[in-house]
């Protein structure tokens, strides 16, 4: 079964920027979409961010306007990258990417994005 990979986390001052990529160890097939999820200390994961077979994306409105979702393939491989600009301390969570097809769903490990001066 594929394995997703998530880099890009780190920590950021408050106004600064960072992108996550995530990749598939192997082609993943029949993608129905590919989204960004976090989750905060004491809080329950959220959907951040969604790109569908179609190219539409859907943000929650607390990144509306600062992230930005891509797909692509990357050596044959399934990528999903999030872009997140303007970055507040309310921000700071671990960051999941997730794949899900017809009959799956794939998890990344998660990668820390911590924003403080």
């Amino acid at each position: 079964q594929a394995q997703l990979a998530e880099s890009g986390g780190g920590l950021v001052q408050p106004g600064g920027s960072l992108r996550l990529s995530c990749a598939a160890s192997e082609s993943i097939f029949n993608i129905r979409a590919r989204n960004w999820y976090r989750q905060a200390p004491g809080k329950e994961r959220e959907l951040v961010a969604a790109i569908g077979i179609f190219g539409i994306t859907n943000y929650s409105n607390s990144v509306k306007g600062r992230f930005t979702i891509s797909r692509g393939v990357a050596s044959g491989k399934n990528t999903v990258s999030l872009q997140m600009n303007n970055l507040k301390p309310e921000d700071t969570a671990v960051y999941y990417c997730n794949i899900v097809t017809e009959d799956a769903a794939y998890w990344g490990q998660g990668t820390q994005v911590t924003v403080s001066s």
